[in-house]
């Protein structure tokens, strides 16, 4: 046989097979492909993700580091940043569903005046950032202040003190504004005269038995943190462990709007059950879902298709001091997506969750 032949044929043979092993790789293993991919182009230590599909069945994938030699392990809690929004969201619609307060109350009825804030904003308009309210953290004297003083815990009340004049009046536009969940977690306080993390539990967690969860600024946190990394807002070009450098300022400026810390196993669990309607009643969830024209409900967000690969998907967004998350859910194929880096890298993160779920697509699709 010619030598050109058996060559061709050789190549041809391991196409073949090459292309065999390929579609022979099991989900899990073409899941960790796509977060080492991304991993190791971004420069960015590990990640953690959960999948839970509509037969309820849970896949967990790892990959990288959380520090050291310590590989990351799906039992690492992270902390969600904005997706602790969604969690809020959800508890003002049960305080309604049980008659304790009215979407459509004014916060006059809850709270105190505050400078800057017109006391005929709604609830609903805080759920749904359409209050105008300023976001406090675009006021550079309060970063400054948080770095001075990053031990020392912001009150609410010393927060609101940071905020300046309202973008627009109230119901005339939309503005993403920390603000506006600062005001709905004074406004729970109040209206059960207990705290965030008490009300979670009893409405939320417990039901779903969703045991391990926390609220930074009110309890303590598990010892099993995956390890975050960054330059802690020093800007000063650096990316290292700061897990434990000091964050207390910064964490305390976030009540309402951020603070949960919890495995991505679990919080797909959450995504699962609340897109699924075992947590709110069926008018709740359709109030929830009213995307306005920026594409935000209330207390969820819909994905821009370009980073979904072209599916609806919607859920919530979140970033901490070095790490950022998303809790996705498919409504046409009922899967929820969660996934976790430790580093505040959204590229990382977007191009992650667009190969999870065209993998994620492709195999409901071929089953």
């Amino acid at each position: 046989m010619n030598r050109k032949i058996i060559s061709l044929a050789l190549i041809l043979t391991f196409i073949v097979f090459s292309g065999c092993s390929q579609n022979n790789r099991t989900l899990e293993q073409k899941l960790q492909s796509a977060l080492l991919d991304n991993l190791e182009s971004n420069n960015v230590k590990g990640a953690s993700l959960a999948i839970i599909f509509p037969n309820q069945k849970l896949i967990t994938v790892t990959a990288g580091f959380s520090h050291d030699t310590v590989k990351m392990k799906p039992d690492m809690f992270f902390a969600t940043g904005s997706i602790t929004k969604n969690f809020v969201a959800t508890l003002t619609f049960k305080l309604a569903e049980q008659g304790l307060l009215s979407l459509n109350d004014p916060i006059s009825k809850w709270l105190p005046k505050y400078p800057y804030v017109d006391s005929t904003i709604t609830i609903k308009q805080l759920l749904h950032h359409e209050s105008g309210l300023y976001m406090f953290w675009e006021n550079q004297k309060l970063w400054d202040d948080l770095i001075k003083y990053r031990d020392s815990v912001f009150s609410p009340d010393v927060v609101l003190s940071y905020i300046k004049e309202p973008y627009f009046k109230p119901g005339k536009g939309f503005r993403y504004s920390n603000t506006n969940y600062l005001l709905l977690a004074l406004i729970i306080k109040k209206a059960t005269g207990s705290n965030l993390s008490s009300e979670f539990r009893k409405l939320l967690w417990e039901p779903l038995n969703l045991k391990e969860v926390y609220l930074s600024q009110e309890e303590e946190l598990p010892t099993n943190l995956a390890h975050v990394w960054g330059d802690n807002f020093e800007k000063d070009g650096s990316f290292r462990d700061i897990t434990f450098l000091p964050r207390v300022s910064h964490e305390s400026i976030t009540y309402g709007s951020s603070g949960i810390f919890i495995t991505a196993k679990d919080l797909a669990f959450w995504c699962y059950s609340l897109f699924n309607g075992k947590v709110l009643e069926k008018s709740s969830m359709k109030q929830m879902l009213d995307f306005n024209k920026d594409d935000y409900g209330l207390g969820v967000h819909l994905f821009n298709k370009s980073i979904t690969d072209g599916e609806i998907v919607y859920g919530h967004g979140g970033a901490n001091i070095g790490t950022c998350a998303y809790m996705a859910y498919l409504p046409e194929y009922k899967v929820s997506i969660v996934l976790m880096i430790n580093a505040f890298i959204g590229d990382c993160l977007d191009n992650m969750l667009e190969d999870i779920i065209e993998i994620v697509v492709e195999n409901i699709n071929t089953k």
